[in-house]
C-alpha cells in the first residue's frame, strides 16, 4: 500500500475498536483491487464530532460499531429505507459533503446462517437489544423466523421487542424458551474479555444452533460449551466478512473479493486453512 495525496480515506468508529479486523480486512480488499485508499480505526467516545470530522477531512466512508450504531443517526443527513426501518446504522458513505447511513448487519447474519441451516419457520432467540440486534431481528423477520429477543435489561429489550413485533423474555427463562437458533449480539466474550459467557452452559441444548456475532476470539467461549454439547455452531467471520464486503462495494463501486477478505480474517485468527470457503 502507498499512500499518497490521492488516497481515499475510510474508518470504523467505536469503543472499543482495539480488537478489530476492519483495517486487516478492507486494506487487503484494496490491495487486491488496486484500489487507492486506506481504511483506519479510531477509539470514539463522542460520535458526534467523529462525524462533523468525516465531512471535515473529506473522509469517504464509516463503519460503525459498539456503541454508536443507534446514536450516530442524530447526526447525519439521510438514512437508507432498511437503516430508516431498522434504526440503526453502521455503515455511512459520504458523497460529496452528504452523508447517509446504510445498514448491512442483517445481511450479514442472514447469509451466515444459510450457509449451515434455515430460517423459515425456526425460533430465534437473539441475545441483546443495541443497535446489531435491532439490524438483526428485522433480518430474520423478513426471512420467516419468529424472534425472542432476551436482554438483560428489560426495559431496552421490550422495547426492541415491541419495534419487531416480537416477543421478548428475561434471561433468567432463556432454558423455558423455545429456540432453534440462538444468536449472541452482544460483545460478551469478545477480547480480551474472553473467558465471559452471555449465558449460563444449562441454558444450551444440543438441539440449538448457535451463533456468535463475535469474531475476536474466533471460538468464544459460547461457542466452546455449545460446540462441547452437541450444538451445531457458527462463528461472526462470515457475518464480518459480508457486511464488510457490502461496505467495500458501496464505497468503491467495485466488486468485493471476498474469499480474499476472509482469508485475510482467519490468517490473523490462526485459522487460515480450517474453514469453508464461502459460498
Amino acid at each position: 500500500m502507498i499512500l499518497n495525496s490521492d488516497t481515499i480515506l475510510f474508518v470504523v468508529l467505536g469503543d472499543p475498536v482495539s480488537h478489530s479486523l476492519g483495517p486487516l480486512m478492507h486494506n487487503t480488499a484494496f490491495s487486491e483491487l488496486g484500489y487507492n485508499g486506506a481504511y483506519l480505526a479510531f477509539r470514539v467516545k463522542d460520535i458526534g464530532k467523529a462525524v462533523v470530522g468525516i465531512k471535515a477531512l473529506g473522509i469517504k466512508g464509516a463503519s460503525i460499531t459498539i456503541p454508536h450504531k443507534v446514536s450516530v443517526m442524530d447526526f447525519l443527513d439521510e438514512l437508507d429505507d432498511t437503516a430508516e426501518k431498522i434504526r440503526a446504522v453502521n455503515t455511512i458513505i459520504n458523497r460529496e459533503g452528504v452523508l447517509t447511513g446504510y445498514n448491512s448487519d442483517g445481511l450479514g447474519v442472514v447469509k451466515a446462517l444459510f450457509e449451515r441451516t434455515t430460517i423459515k419457520d425456526k425460533n430465534v432467540v437473539i441475545l441483546g437489544a443495541g443497535g446489531a440486534a435491532r439490524a438483526i431481528g428485522f433480518a430474520i423477520i423478513s426471512e420467516g423466523g419468529r424472534v425472542t429477543v432476551i436482554n438483560r435489561t428489560p426495559a431496552k429489550g421490550e422495547e426492541l421487542a415491541k419495534d419487531l413485533g416480537a416477543d421478548f423474555q428475561p434471561i433468567s427463562k432463556l432454558n423455558k424458551t423455545a429456540c432453534h437458533i440462538l444468536i449472541n449480539t452482544t460483545p460478551v466474550g469478545m477480547m480480551p474479555d474472553i473467558d465471559a459467557m452471555p449465558v449460563r452452559k444449562q441454558d444450551l441444548d444440543k438441539t440449538m444452533v448457535v451463533m456468535d456475532v463475535v469474531y475476536n476470539p474466533l471460538k468464544t467461549r459460547l461457542l466452546r460449551a455449545a460446540e462441547n454439547i452437541g450444538c451445531q455452531t457458527i462463528d461472526g467471520v462470515s457475518m464480518f466478512v459480508y457486511q464488510g464486503a457490502f461496505q467495500l462495494e458501496l464505497w468503491t463501486g467495485m466488486k468485493a473479493p471476498v474469499e480474499v477478505m476472509k482469508k485475510a480474517v482467519l490468517n490473523a485468527l490462526g485459522k487460515g486453512d480450517e474453514q469453508p470457503k464461502i459460498k
